[in-house]
């Protein structure tokens, strides 16, 4: 295993955890307690975890990970959302995407579509992730338009007034928004609330809604709400999800997707 594969490893475990032993991270790992020690001496220097005698614990003010540092875990149930949500998208339509792990899969999910290799455009993103605009720029078929803003460092997300007088002069066919919680009672939601508050606006100038999340982040909640569960017209979500949160989710007049 690869050091960068180690550190996800490693902050994933911490964050699910709040605090990791080196030998219980070692036998995990499969590799050797000083090299745990190294990797967690290291991230210490960065600030990202807390080195306390024998581990680690999650750093004070690092209750998010930054995206860099995410991990593949439901790797194939994203890249099933994804391409689900892909689906959803006509040719010409214009698309806002929110920034986040799943939302980048949707991008390249729409980046290989063959309907959309021609057209003038093919497509219309907006989005405020720097990560999913550079992949897709690429694209010459694709019309990109990136917000202004402020760019947050957990999420490549551009925030702020400037971004807000650019989505306050367009309209979109659909909203992809990409959440850490979605839930009936408490909307989608996000850790930070000016993310919160640029998605909130992508939402409100859309036709449609889509949230985009796998299942552990159904019926949970986050400090800043995004928008209201009834804002939402879809959902798309992994085959793992109980059958009492969809009928949930479809109570509320939401179209729910298990893939």
């Amino acid at each position: 295993m690869s050091r960068d594969a180690r550190w996800k490893t490693l902050l994933e475990l911490l964050v699910e955890r709040g605090r990791l032993d080196v030998e219980e991270a070692a036998a995990e790992l499969e590799v050797s307690a000083a090299t745990i020690r190294r990797d967690f001496d290291q991230l210490a220097e960065q600030q990202m975890l807390v080195r306390t005698r024998g581990g680690a614990v999650v750093h004070g003010v690092s209750y998010e990970l930054p995206l860099r540092y995410k991990t593949a875990r439901r790797a194939s149930e994203k890249q099933r959302i994804a391409r689900a949500v892909a689906d959803l998208i006509a040719p010409g339509e214009a698309v806002g995407l929110t920034g986040g792990t799943t939302t980048t899969e949707v991008a390249r999910a729409l980046a290989v579509r063959a309907d959309l290799t021609s057209g003038s455009p093919a497509l219309t993103v907006v989005t405020n992730a720097l990560n999913i605009a550079n992949e897709l720029a690429v694209r010459p078929q694709f019309k990109i338009v990136v917000t202004g803003g402020v760019a947050r460092a957990q999420s490549y997300e551009l925030i702020g007034p400037l971004a807000d007088g650019v989505l306050g002069q367009i309209t979109l066919d659909v909203a992809v928004l990409g959440v850490v919680a979605f839930d009936v009672t408490h909307g989608a939601a996000a850790h930070d609330e000016a993310e919160a508050a640029i998605n909130r606006l992508l939402c409100e100038r859309a036709e449609r809604v889509v949230v985009a999340a796998d299942s552990s982040k159904l019926g949970r909640r986050a400090f800043a709400r995004i928008c209201a569960a009834e804002a939402v017209n879809t959902l798309v979500t992994d085959s793992a999800v109980e059958e009492e949160t969809v009928r949930r989710f479809e109570e509320a007049g939401i179209t729910v997707r298990a893939v």
